[in-house]
């Protein structure tokens, strides 16, 4: 056998117990809004055109300036669509955030979204520090949103999903609940950890639009149809064979927030706001943690 995570055991789908969510319903859909901050002339980022990555010199401005539209403007755009639409958010937060844009933290914390972490910033991966620096990210980050949000997140995404060994070991030390690193179910599953059970949540990486529109280049019609298709087919799923799911829908203002894009966006999350609440949970990650804490022990794998 190759070498093996230890987080989590093999479960057949098929032979799960199932359960519901709060309602009565059976899929629970929630929104990752991702809010990050970059740095300028060095770092990571995703790329509208060839810059850095492809060995350009930096300052890399035309890919900065197309990341940061999202901060300045896109993102604003998609709290108002939000707002038109009544559909909370998971704010998934780089604590720099704070220092650069805090009026539009503040716009989220005034609507009531959850705030999770998502590192300091997105020019950074724990998987290239060692086990105390990505301790000393975590808890910066985590003490960043308990400052300023008067409460610590629960929930964690890596900027990058990038983890290191230990990641899980770490957040659950530091007081984290949920992960949303792991996609590797559509139902949230106990990851083990050397300080007790962390819940992986499922995070998309196919109705996600940065592996969508960045890497395979789809347009924001399509984008758009595949969130339909995905929530339309796992309607048909759990009324046909009772097991529950989450649908993750994965954003990052600086390409939704695109005019053209946002209103193929709002298209999809229009049909998705007016489901039936006794078939649809349209939640938070936070709250779905908060209903699988409520659930018998045995019942999520």
């Amino acid at each position: 056998m190759p070498p093996d995570h230890g987080r989590y055991g093999y479960h057949p789908w098929p032979a799960r117990p199932p359960y519901r969510w709060p309602g009565g319903a059976r899929l629970a859909v929630y929104l990752g809004l991702n809010l990050e901050h970059f740095a300028f002339g060095e770092g990571l980022g995703a790329e509208l055109a060839p810059g850095a990555s492809a060995g350009h010199p930096q300052p890399d401005v035309l890919n900065y300036a197309w990341r940061d539209y999202g901060n300045r403007v896109g993102a604003w755009r998609v709290l108002q669509m939000l707002d038109e639409l009544a559909l909370p958010a998971t704010v998934l937060l780089n604590s720099a955030m704070y220092g650069y844009a805090p009026e539009l933290v503040a716009a989220h914390r005034a609507r009531g979204d959850e705030i999770a972490g998502h590192g300091r910033t997105n020019s950074e991966r724990q998987s290239a520090m060692d086990e105390a620096a990505e301790r000393a990210l975590i808890a910066e980050s985590a003490a960043a949103i308990a400052g300023a949000e008067g409460a610590a997140p629960r929930g964690w995404l890596s900027p990058w999903i990038a983890e290191s060994f230990s990641t899980p070991d770490l957040l659950r030390e530091a007081g984290f609940r949920y992960t949303l690193n792991w996609c590797a179910d559509d139902q949230p599953i106990w990851l083990r950890t050397r300080a007790g059970p962390l819940l992986a949540i499922p995070y998309p990486q196919e109705v996600n639009d940065i592996p969508a529109i960045v890497a395979r280049k789809d347009g924001a019609a399509q984008f758009a149809e595949m969130i339909l298709d995905d929530f339309a087919e796992r309607r048909r799923q759990v009324a046909r064979d009772g097991q529950p799911q989450v649908m993750g829908i994965a954003l990052h203002p600086y390409l939704i927030g695109q005019p053209y894009r946002l209103r193929a966006l709002r298209r999809a999350l229009a049909v998705i706001a007016a489901a039936p609440r006794d078939e649809v949970w349209v939640t938070t990650a936070g709250e779905i943690l908060d209903h699988v804490d409520t659930l018998p022990e045995g019942m999520v794998p």
